[in-house]
């Protein structure tokens, strides 16, 4: 493969990619929706959960927005699960996910740059980097207020993670690697090279695979040795 057409930027999910989180994700959202009103077990709350799960991967405050209707509760249902998830991680409930670090260290060592993003709000993506140390381990960090507001499926973070390192000539150049349907399409509408989906976190491979996932594999440390398998 041509140096030209070689993968230089390398986008990375966190929560179930890159980060293990044990569940916390339904945690917090379950302190969010008592909080307005949603008592767990009742049948309101299964379906809001199992939505919350359908649309992992996209912005907190927009899945909020659909749940509850208007700003107002959205917003106050956001504070809450940012809140709880805090709580949670200042708890010692995160931990990255085995080979996590190392994978980013060695593509970082490779000449590509590095960018990890989230669907949580900021507050809630520099809690998780600095309970692992991580707060200089990638080139760059974004959530979907650092683009707009607009979070997963929409291309946007992959887009401005592209403008904003400037390590690549073309979309044809980037990685994209996470664990939702939701990172696929992102990475797909994008124009990725590679979308990659990983078994560590939400979904499943076929739904990964529905959503535009070019390949499938057991955990984000396995992608340097798939983009050198491919000439990548």
């Amino acid at each position: 493969m041509s140096d030209k057409h070689r993968v230089r930027l390398i986008v990375l999910d966190m929560a179930g990619t890159t980060v293990l989180d044990g569940g916390l994700v339904e945690r917090a959202f379950s302190a969010a929706a008592l909080r307005l009103g949603v008592e767990p077990g009742t049948p309101d709350h299964a379906g809001k959960l199992d939505y919350v799960r359908a649309t992992m991967g996209e912005s907190k405050i927009s899945v909020f927005r659909h749940l509850f209707g208007t700003e107002d509760k959205a917003r106050l249902a956001n504070a809450v699960f940012e809140t709880a998830y805090g709580e949670l991680i200042d708890a010692g409930h995160v931990a990255p996910v085995p080979g996590a670090r190392e994978t980013i260290e060695r593509l970082r060592s490779e000449d590509r740059r590095v960018v990890l993003t989230t669907g949580f709000a900021r507050v809630t993506q520099e809690a998780i980097l600095a309970a692992l140390g991580w707060q200089e381990v990638a080139d760059l960090t974004l959530c979907p207020a650092d683009v707009g507001g607009r979070g997963r499926p929409y291309p946007d973070m992959v887009l401005a993670a592209l403008l904003r390192t400037r390590a690549a000539d073309a979309v044809r150049e980037i990685a994209v690697a996470g664990d939702t349907s939701y990172d696929m399409l992102s990475g797909e509408r994008a124009g990725a090279r590679v979308v990659a989906g990983v078994l560590t976190g939400a979904h499943d491979r076929a739904q990964l695979l529905a959503r535009g996932a070019t390949h499938v594999l057991g955990s984000v440390a396995e992608l340097p040795d798939l983009l050198a398998g491919e000439g990548l």
